[in-house]
């Protein structure tokens, strides 16, 4: 039956060309076929219905053929598959530039909440209700890879479908494993909005995997190897079996009674599935799925010193669990057949296969060894540096978690493998902070400017301003105002003699006089600058409009914290050594002080110092302390920030 479907879903790219001559023959064949038949192949609805009728909604001339009704079998089949598959029914018909015209108006406002990522991927019928399921490995913190496949599971178990979502903790390598890495993986999801209906362990079902594995070794369906590793793997690649895959059943159980006790013996061992020495899937050449480790189980403690992989896991647990869908990236799509074998050998519950394509970006390392190998050298701060690619390092550097839905929404379960901008994820995030963050300045300490303002009034004074011009609700800020401010360096060396400039929050002002330093070394440094008042300015007509701060108030010290990128290169290829593309210095700070608002901020929040881009607090003004801000990339080229 695999066979025939995979022939079919061939078949079926002959009904997405053009030729009206093609098409005609293309029909005329399955309309013979469905003569007697209800579904493509077999007795109920398969892929090869799901693909081939999903050909040809999409093309319009193929659809013609359909409406027409004089292939009477063909039009038959087609309406039965929409009528008894809602979630083709319901999918879009519309052409595709039309329908990407009324999204941009704003018309399809679902796909604008979801991201416009397109979810009509017609996942296969289930009796009852769709289970997913997330089983992340505690072995380290959760990163953007792994929050792809957590919103998009969620996603189809509790907003495409009312369905049911299982997180499962991957938890059968007790060397790498900890309970901080699982509490941490927790909190996490709770902070991403996703609740799962069921939490459970593969440790939960440890005695039922070692009865299959007993199971499949009394049935001849696998054996014990203690072949070196290196020359097993050699041996897999080259299509050479195992000398120890035609023992007796009562070796085998032996070698397994001796690596279930975790003997220098069994520690020799693992048990390998008998499935193929040369199947062209490399995946189905006898994958190992127990191996001998006497290290102790931060949840089973000593109990077990045998693990199974998680290749013989999953297939097994998912359908223990009542997983209907296994919905993982396409790095697994290889190791789909041998997900189904462990199926079908041990006679389990069906469960259906599906594959994204996983979220990488350029200049970003997701594999969890290298970024483990991060913290443990120092590189970076831990697994919450805001260069990590980890959710909780997004969340640091400011990303909101209503911008980090949204843009894996957007990319949808799509298998095509891109690697992604920064700069979109940012720039989506922008939009939940823009209107928000409340504006503040701050000016930078070195080589700061100070300037006499003539026309000021004699006492400094105050006036209640909105901290968001755009969203009064945000409340007021106290703006300073006197004869005495500081400005920054580089806007006092762009000045020109009497030109007219707007001090923001103040007014227009005209350069009177500028000073540059004595210091024959640096006679381009402006070291202060005397200006004159014009408030009856239009500021509209000013090129320069500057930030500025009152001298004759509490200034609060702070300091900017900004990041490059880790990898210096877009794309690391197999063969390319990470450590060769480390970025030399990916942090760099800048001293400054803000205005008095400042020192009332609290730790997360998110605030825009104008002209200098959008921050989020990442530790609080003390007496003695300066506040830390961590700048928040936009995007946008150009911005300050690095990423």
């Amino acid at each position: 039956m695999a066979a025939a479907i995979k022939e079919w879903q061939d078949r079926a790219t002959k009904f997405s060309t053009k030729d009206r001559k093609a098409l005609e023959a293309a029909f005329t064949e399955l309309d013979a076929h469905l003569t007697l038949r209800s579904y493509i192949v077999g007795y109920s609805v398969t892929e090869a219905d799901i693909n081939l009728w999903k050909t040809i909604r999409e093309n319009h001339i193929a659809g013609s053929f359909v409406k027409q009704g004089l292939l009477v079998n063909a039009a038959r089949w087609y309406k039965f598959i929409e009528e008894t598959n809602p979630e083709l029914a319901t999918a879009s018909t519309r052409p595709a530039k039309e329908k990407a015209a009324k999204d941009a108006q704003g018309a399809d406002e679902k796909k604008k909440d979801d991201g416009g990522g397109n979810f009509e991927i017609g996942l296969q019928e289930v009796k009852g209700q769709v289970v997913t399921r997330f089983p992340p490995e505690p072995s380290g913190y959760l990163h953007i890879g792994h929050a792809k496949a957590a919103v998009i599971n969620d996603y189809f178990a509790h907003e495409k479908y009312p369905g049911k979502l299982i997180l499962r903790f991957d938890d059968t390598n007790p060397a790498k494993e900890k309970q901080e890495f699982q509490d941490a993986i927790v909190e996490d999801l709770a902070l991403m909005g996703i609740k799962p209906d069921q939490v459970s362990h593969t440790s939960d079902w440890f005695q039922k995997l070692y009865e299959y594995c007993v199971q499949m070794l009394e049935e001849g369906t696998a054996y014990a190897d203690d072949t070196e590793q290196d020359v097993m793997r050699k041996n897999r690649m080259d299509g050479v079996a195992s000398d120890r895959r035609d023992a007796t059943i009562e070796e085998n159980l032996k070698h397994f009674e001796e690596m279930k006790a975790g003997t220098t013996e069994g520690l020799r061992w693992c048990i390998r599935a008998k499935m193929s020495v040369d199947d062209p899937n490399k995946a189905m050449r006898d994958p190992v799925i127990y191996r001998c480790n006497p290290k102790e189980h931060h949840r089973t403690g000593a109990t077990w010193k045998i693990y199974p992989t998680y290749d013989f896991c999953c297939p097994i647990v998912d359908a223990l669990e009542g997983v209907t869908h296994a919905l993982r990236t396409t790095e697994y799509k290889d190791r789909d057949a041998q997900y189904q074998w462990f199926i079908k050998t041990l006679k389990l519950r069906d469960v259906h296969n599906w594959d994204f394509a996983r979220m990488n970006f350029i200049r970003t390392l997701l594999s969890k060894r290298k970024l483990t190998k991060f913290v443990d050298s120092g590189l970076v701060w831990g697994w919450d540096d805001p260069r990590m690619p980890t959710v909780r390092g997004v969340r640091r550097r400011g990303c909101t978690i209503g911008a980090l839905r949204e843009f894996i929404l957007r990319q949808g379960p799509s298998k095509n493998i891109v690697n992604l901008d920064w700069t979109t994820f940012w720039a989506t995030n922008k939009k939940y902070i823009d209107p928000i963050a409340k504006r503040y300045t701050a000016i930078e300490s070195k080589d700061k400017v100070t300037v006499t303002v003539v026309g000021a009034r004699a006492a400094p004074y105050s006036e209640l301003k909105p901290v968001h011009a755009k969203n009064t609700e945000l409340g007021t800020k106290k703006v300073v105002y006197s004869g005495n401010i500081i400005i920054d360096q580089a806007d006092a060396a762009s000045f020109a003699q009497d030109e007219e400039i707007t001090l923001m929050n103040w007014g227009n002002a005209f350069v009177r006089k500028i000073s540059h330093s004595l210091n024959p070394l640096h006679l381009s440094l402006i070291t202060s600058l005397e200006l004159e008042l014009h408030l009856q300015g239009d500021v509209k007509k000013t090129s320069k409009k500057i930030t500025w701060l009152s001298t004759d108030q509490e200034l609060v010290k702070v300091e900017l914290v900004d990041f490059d990128y880790l990898i210096t290169k877009n794309k690391l290829e197999e063969e390319d050594n990470y450590e060769d593309f480390l970025t030399p210095k990916t942090e760099f700070r800048v001293e400054a002080v803000g205005d008095e608002n400042v020192a009332g901020l609290n730790v997360d929040d998110v605030i825009q110092f104008d002209r200098k881009g959008y921050y989020r607090v990442d530790r609080a003004f003390k007496h003695g302390e300066p506040a830390v801000l961590i700048a928040i990339p936009t995007g946008k080229t150009g911005a300050p920030t690095k990423q």
